[in-house]
């Protein structure tokens, strides 16, 4: 009965029209314009995930990543391409904050998590 359902194509989320890479030590993102913006990952200082109300419609997961002057340089929502690589390589450094993690993905408030500090 409902065979149209199965075999109409799920279109991506806005999200997925992100995209971030780790290449030879740099995070690299681009946004749904084609902007870009990276930081080398030793000049990374903080790395916190904001969440808002908007979910499940609009991005509601953002990780913002934090250059060596403590200014936002990079910032990607939960869903962009290339997601887990970049994911990978920033829960490899010494000291990320799993339970902030985790109390971030299940937030579907408006806060803030820092997940991981640069130590002096």
């Amino acid at each position: 009965m409902f065979g149209w359902l199965k075999k109409r194509k799920q279109r991506p989320q806005p999200e997925s029209d992100w995209f971030v890479v780790v290449v030879q030590g740099n995070i690299r993102v681009t946004d749904h314009d084609g902007n870009e913006a990276s930081v080398p990952t030793a000049e990374i200082s903080g790395i916190v995930i904001e969440t808002n109300d908007s979910g499940p419609w609009g991005a509601d997961v953002w990780w913002l990543l934090f250059g060596a002057d403590e200014q936002q340089t990079c910032a990607f929502p939960q869903g962009a391409t290339g997601e887990q690589a970049a994911l990978d390589h920033l829960m490899d450094l010494p000291g990320f904050d799993y339970e902030q993690m985790i109390a971030a993905m299940s937030s579907t408030e408006n806060a803030v998590f820092p997940v991981w500090r640069k130590r002096e």
